[in-house]
């Protein structure tokens, strides 16, 4: 019965020191588990946020502690660059220079342009003073030849080499009377007062008994809606008449065939030849309908041949 006590005194005093081994291995198990962040999660948790990251202002491995036991970050190591944003740079200017004229611009050296071009043979017609596509090829035509980049902008250099190349334009050359030479007149102008339109020559001539006061270009409409050929009179005039069935502006009207019409088209001025109009007779040099329209009175009488 002694024995058999002593021992389970044993195995209770064994059993003891194995407990607090097995307290001991726990606690440096939870121990680990915290230090290194390994904590276990439950399925659909939220992960526990990491440590940040440290920053310029926190210590590096160069750090050196402070008289207070703070840690200080040490300066940049000599000869290591501090690091620093990159400055922005301005876009680097145009070599062509500044852009002087361009698409939809309007006015004498526009005018001035056209003239100087057609002296060297990219422009092949008469100056409008309007910058249209006709001048925005003629002017990557120059630019071409000349070995610079084809924007059909005039740009300062453009611009420079142009006059360098050319002369000052004379009043003819500014303000041609028509692109192509005046057909002779239809003998039906030759009296009175009339309005004379070639459809050869392209061209309108107001004429007081005979003699041409003015000239200007003009186009006709296109196979499927063509300008009718005759005599008419003027019937009516509409200085600001928009069209009710294209709903298009036209400028300057003089109605003498139906809804036939003289008058300036914007489109005319911009695109040349290229277009057409939808059976009036259109007129491209504002300055020069405006003249006509104030000179020509209802009754007048219209004449269109071929």
């Amino acid at each position: 019965m002694i024995r058999t006590k002593r021992t389970g005194r044993g195995h209770a005093h064994g059993g003891g020191r194995g407990a607090a081994a097995a307290t001991a291995a726990v606690a440096v198990l939870a121990l680990t588990a915290v230090t290194t962040g390994c904590g276990p999660q439950a399925a659909g948790s939220t992960p526990s946020a990491a440590p940040p990251a440290p920053t310029s202002a926190e210590p590096t491995d160069d750090a050196k502690p402070g008289a207070d036991g703070t840690v200080t970050a040490t300066a940049t190591p000599s000869g290591s660059p501090e690091p620093s944003t990159p400055p922005t740079s301005a876009p680097p200017p145009d070599p062509q220079g500044k852009v002087l004229m361009a698409s939809g611009a309007q006015g004498k050296q526009v005018r001035e342009l056209q003239a100087r071009l057609r002296q060297i043979g990219h422009f092949d017609r008469s100056p409008t003073g309007y910058y249209g596509t006709v001048t925005v090829a003629a002017v990557q035509s120059f630019q071409g030849k000349r070995g610079l980049t084809r924007t059909g902008k005039a740009d300062t250099l453009t611009w420079q080499k142009l006059l360098g190349m050319t002369h000052v334009p004379t009043a003819a050359e500014l303000d041609p009377p028509t692109t192509r030479p005046v057909a002779k007149p239809d003998k039906r102008c030759m009296t009175g007062r009339v309005i004379c339109i070639s459809k050869n020559s392209r061209s309108l001539s107001w004429m007081i008994d005979g003699k041409v006061l003015s000239s200007m270009d003009v186009r006709f409409g296109s196979q499927y809606t063509p300008t009718r050929e005759g005599t008419f009179s003027v019937y009516w005039k509409s200085r600001h008449h928009v069209s009710t069935i294209y709903h298009s502006a036209m400028p300057y009207a003089m109605f003498f065939s139906g809804g036939q019409a003289v008058h300036y088209s914007s489109d005319f001025a911009a695109r040349g030849y290229n277009g057409a109009s939808h059976g009036c007779v259109n007129v491209r040099d504002e300055g020069k309908i405006a003249s006509l329209f104030a000179q020509v009175h209802n009754g007048d009488k219209v004449v269109v041949y071929g």
